[in-house]
């Protein structure tokens, strides 16, 4: 049988036209199953991993807790160690709106910033008020709470490695829960 490719443009017909249609549509299901084949393939590698990587990141967090545990003894900030920096810090309190009709009714034109066609808390000024008067209605304080990290220090000569938190931080910090 000849290919498609084969014939010139004085033998094209209705028929070779059709046959290259059918063509198209047999390597176009080859390209589908391809696909398929493929994802199956990627989806048995990403069970792989997962398996893999599950005691390997288990033990991550067991340490991570072993050092907070250890700087929580120590009643330390900072402890610094040849090979990172542990660190304990508490987060500044966070302001949120409870009750924004509550809160409109008793805020002062400090506390909102005008923006056309629309109100909204300006949330810095609220906590700046809050800590000089009193909580206005419908708001409530969300405290701070205390944060353990950590930072890996790099070493020359020794392979680099970067930890980070949910959001790869250029800077190896990490932090723990």
């Amino acid at each position: 049988m000849r290919n498609i490719m084969d014939f010139t443009d004085a033998e094209w017909s209705l028929a070779v036209a059709d046959l290259t249609i059918m063509q198209i549509q047999s390597l176009k299901l080859d390209v589908a199953h391809l696909t398929q084949e493929a994802e199956k393939e990627i989806q048995i590698i990403r069970e792989w991993q997962d398996r893999q990587l599950l005691p390997i990141l288990k033990e991550v967090e067991y340490l991570e807790r072993k050092l907070h545990d250890f700087i929580t003894l120590k009643d330390a900030k900072t402890i610094e160690l040849a090979h990172g920096v542990l660190k304990l810090h508490k987060k500044p309190d966070r302001v949120e709106i409870a009750d924004m009709d509550l809160f409109l009714k008793s805020a002062t034109p400090e506390m909102i910033t005008i923006v056309p066609e629309q109100i909204k808390p300006d949330l810095n000024k609220i906590k700046a008020f809050i800590k000089s008067q009193y909580i206005p209605e419908g708001v409530e304080i969300i405290p701070g709470e205390r944060e353990f990290s950590y930072k890996i220090k790099e070493h020359k000569n020794e392979r680099k490695e970067k930890t980070g938190s949910s959001v790869e931080s250029a800077d190896a910090d990490r932090i723990a829960f």
